[in-house]
């Protein structure tokens, strides 16, 4: 593939993570586009993520990722085209959205005067969360996201690594299906890491997943699919195997991709 031609391959290559069927919700980009004044940030932008797949959404520094994303969630308008989430528009029905939505930035705020368990508390009620339902809902998040330890503590005094836990922890209380997380692992240690990724992998079988990585191991490693944007533009989308196998994968990232 050259250019901006989209390359997209049959099947699902052995090595890759299997999609799971049936479970999580279904994203859809129909000529998504937004302009900020002569820039173009996302290009007529055409993309299906299935229910229950792990997407990774590469691309370097500008691609327009981020755009994309803020799109799929509503924090920015489309210029043209349409995203849906199970059917749903985030400019249309944004309560629905929202409803099927976890998201996590890579900056997410988190408040170090609180205490672990005080926080998810303030965050799930944040959800409409209240109640019987609140206190179920952070029992299973801080056991899910392996947090009994720290449940106590207050948030400014746990580790990056587990800091980066809690904010994983706090976008994932109302049981989501579709979650995206914008660089999970950045400015963490290998140890750190690896934690991180510990937890992804444990929650990636049980909803869609909507990736947002620079790095490539990282989507070797947590998703069966890739998309790669450059400029704006969709440039590969297939088996993360096959997108990330080529001889040089980093022409990706440059939009020469074969």
């Amino acid at each position: 593939m050259r250019g901006e031609d989209v390359t997209e391959p049959k099947g699902q290559e052995a090595g890759s993570p299997a999609p799971v069927q049936g479970g999580g919700a279904r994203v859809e980009a129909r000529g998504l586009t937004r302009r900020f004044g002569p820039l173009v940030a996302v290009d007529d932008l055409s993309l299906t993520i299935a229910p229950g797949e792990a997407l990774g959404l590469l691309g370097a520094n500008g691609a327009g990722k981020t755009t994309f994303i803020r799109l799929v969630t509503g924090v920015l308008l489309p210029s043209g085209g349409d995203v849906l989430v199970d059917g749903h528009s985030p400019v249309r029905a944004p309560a629905e959205v929202c409803k099927r939505l976890g998201f996590v930035a890579e900056t997410s705020r988190i408040y170090p005067d609180l205490r672990v368990r005080s926080f998810l508390r303030f965050a799930g009620g944040a959800r409409d969360l209240a109640g019987a339902e609140l206190e179920r809902a952070v029992d299973a998040t801080i056991e899910r996201f392996h947090l009994e330890e720290v449940a106590k503590r207050w948030v400014g005094q746990l580790s990056k690594g587990y800091q980066q836990r809690v904010s994983l922890a706090q976008g994932f209380l109302h049981d989501p299906p579709l979650m995206i997380v914008d660089e999970p692992t950045s400015g963490l240690d290998p140890l750190q890491q690896e934690e991180v990724r510990a937890v992804l992998r444990e929650l990636r079988g049980e909803r869609t997943l909507i990736l947002c990585t620079h790095d490539l191991s990282e989507a070797r490693d947590l998703t069966e699919r890739a998309a790669v944007l450059h400029r704006g533009r969709l440039v590969a989308h297939g088996p993360t195997s096959e997108v990330l196998g080529g001889a040089d994968s980093l022409a990706l990232f440059r939009g020469e991709a074969e």
